[in-house]
């Protein structure tokens, strides 16, 4: 595995996504935050959800989206509410 699916939640779908927004590398990734990169993302994509958001946010935790804390889900909700 090369690129950014070698991350945690991150397929090829996600990866082209990434990749159509500029970030092309997981430092990338990193520099822009879960948050800026998912901004990144539904500026070209509407459909992008709360949970693509929590994907990116367990990609750079290194771990799956499903085990992410429950505050950091509730911070994550509440950023992805504003944004709607």
């Amino acid at each position: 595995m090369e690129g950014l699916t070698k991350l945690v939640n991150i397929g090829k779908t996600l990866e082209g996504q990434l990749k159509t927004v500029g970030i092309q590398t997981e430092a990338q990734l990193r520099e822009a935050g879960s948050r800026k990169a998912w901004l990144r993302i539904k500026a070209v994509d509407s459909s992008a959800c709360y949970n693509r958001l929590c994907a990116l946010e367990g990609a750079l935790r290194g771990i799956r989206w499903h085990d992410l804390p429950d505050r950091v889900k509730k911070d994550l909700k509440a950023f992805y509410q504003s944004q709607k």
